[in-house]
C-alpha cells in the first residue's frame, strides 16, 4: 500500500476503535474497509465478541480489591509509546474514566480505563502480554465516598 494511504487507513481503524468502544454492548460483527482493502471479523454465537465499555462485571475479592478486567482478547501495553513512562504505577491514585493502559488488537488500539477510583496496588500483567477477556489487568484499592 502506498505511504500517502497510511494516514487515512489508520484515521479508519481509529474511528472503528472508537466506535467499538462506545457501543452499549458486545461487538459481533466489524467491517473496515479503505479503498479495495476489506477486513470483516465475525465472531461466532456465544462467543464474547469484542465487548463495549467494562463488560466484565467487577470482581470484588480479595479483602476487597477491585480489578479492571481485559475488554478484549488483545496485547496489553502498560505506556503509550515504547520508552514512554507507563499510565499508571502500583500507588498511584486513580479516578473513573483516567486511562489505565491500553490494548491492540489488529492495529487498532483501545484504551482501558478504570472504571473505580482507586489506589493502584498491582499491576498484575507485565508489559506487551497478550491477555484474554475478562483477564485481570491490574489492582486496585477503592476509594471510600
Amino acid at each position: 500500500m502506498p505511504e500517502g494511504n497510511a494516514d487515512p487507513l489508520d484515521a479508519a481503524v481509529r474511528s472503528l476503535a472508537r466506535l467499538i468502544g462506545s457501543t452499549p454492548g458486545p461487538v459481533r460483527r466489524a467491517r473496515l474497509q479503505h479503498g479495495d482493502l476489506v477486513v470483516e471479523v465475525e465472531w461466532p454465537d456465544g462467543a464474547p465478541g469484542v465487548a463495549a465499555v467494562a463488560p466484565v462485571p467487577p470482581v470484588e475479592a480479595d479483602a476487597g480489591l477491585h480489578y479492571v478486567c481485559a475488554p478484549m482478547v488483545a496485547t496489553l501495553y502498560l505506556a503509550p509509546s515504547p520508552g514512554a513512562d507507563p499510565f499508571v504505577r502500583e500507588g498511584d491514585q486513580v479516578v473513573p474514566g483516567q486511562q489505565v493502559a491500553i490494548l491492540e488488537a489488529m492495529k487498532m488500539m483501545i484504551p482501558v480505563e478504570a472504571d473505580r477510583a482507586g489506589e493502584v496496588v498491582k499491576v498484575l500483567v507485565p508489559n506487551a502480554t497478550p491477555v484474554e477477556y475478562g483477564e485481570r489487568l491490574i489492582a486496585l484499592a477503592v476509594s471510600e465516598g
